[in-house]
């Protein structure tokens, strides 16, 4: 028996987001030590190498690409720039915990967005969840002003939602281009782009900070290494090559794996206290999703278990 190709994308996708989930905790211990800018740069600058010494010949700019240069620049600048610019920026005012719960509502956002920007057509219970879903989101993202009024942790919750927006731009591009290319080789060259777009930034940085590399310690290589082995060349070259054979709406509902387990580690490795407003505002995102989609069921492992047959040769 073999695993299907369908099956094979599924289990990338769950690899990937059990890596995204534990990067929230990760990273805001690194940030600590190390500006954002200098770790998304050093972070996707080793990423795209890593994925070069993976690559090698096959990491050479594809001849066909040129035609769909633009959406591999907006796949990049959305997935990339856009979406850790605000990621790490809210993850430095808030608690780690809050970042992937809130990634988790991109489902719900990029039904959103086919709602308001091609027109799908409304149907009843995929408003009524996206509505319970964005409820959810809402009671997190403004727990900070319920509790203590306008402060930094609101605005780094904002962050964070600016970020998943950014996220679901990058998963309907991908969806749209990624099936033409090797996924991989497509992930290099976005991280190229990445990296390029963070490096004035990082200069920016090491000129104004006395002593940056210097100061750096265990949480900053932490930051950088994990970063770069793990969220960016693995996770984002396995996201891709799952994107490439499934369906965008599918892979966005693997982002559910992603706050469970990045809610363990930030209680653990950071004692976040789990309030009543994040399980009443997790509860609502998730069931807005079942409640849209009907598909918390549709989770990795139970797809995995249904392995098609192969016949022999």
């Amino acid at each position: 028996m073999k695993y299907s190709a369908t099956q094979k994308a599924i289990g990338a996708l769950i690899i990937a987001n059990i890596i995204w989930g534990a990067t929230a905790p990760i990273l805001k211990v690194s940030l600590t030590n190390i500006p954002p800018f200098t770790l998304a740069f050093w972070r996707f600058f080793l990423g795209a190498g890593i994925l070069l010494l993976f690559l090698r010949k096959r990491a050479a700019f594809p001849v066909t690409l040129h035609k769909d240069l633009h959406l591999l620049v907006f796949y990049a600048l959305s997935g990339i720039t856009i979406n850790i610019i605000f990621f790490f920026l809210g993850l430095r005012l808030t608690y780690s915990i809050n970042a992937p719960v809130i990634a988790s509502g991109q489902p719900l956002l990029t039904m959103l967005l086919a709602i308001l920007l091609l027109r799908e057509k409304l149907q009843r219970k995929k408003v009524v969840g996206m509505l319970a879903g964005l409820a959810g989101m809402m009671v997190i993202i403004l727990q900070p002003l319920l509790q203590t009024g306008l402060d930094s942790a609101f605005l780094g919750n904002f962050f964070l939602l600016l970020a998943a927006v950014a996220a679901v731009g990058q998963t309907i591009i991908g969806r749209a281009v990624l099936p033409k290319y090797d996924p991989v080789n497509f992930t290099f060259w976005a991280c190229v782009i990445g990296f390029m777009s963070f490096l004035p930034l990082a200069i920016y940085e090491a000129g104004s900070i006395p002593a940056l590399y210097t100061s750096l310690d265990w949480r900053g290589y932490l930051g950088i290494g994990y970063g770069a082995l793990f969220s960016t060349a693995m996770a984002y070259g396995l996201f891709a090559w799952g994107l490439s054979k499934i369906p965008a709406s599918d892979a966005q509902m693997f982002t559910y794996i992603d706050p469970v387990i990045g809610t363990i580690l930030g209680s653990l490795l950071l004692h976040e206290p789990i309030t009543k407003f994040f399980l009443l505002g997790t509860l609502f995102i998730f069931g807005g999703i079942f409640i849209a989609e009907g598909r918390i069921h549709y989770h990795p492992f139970h797809r995995l278990t249904h392995r098609e047959i192969t016949p022999p040769e």
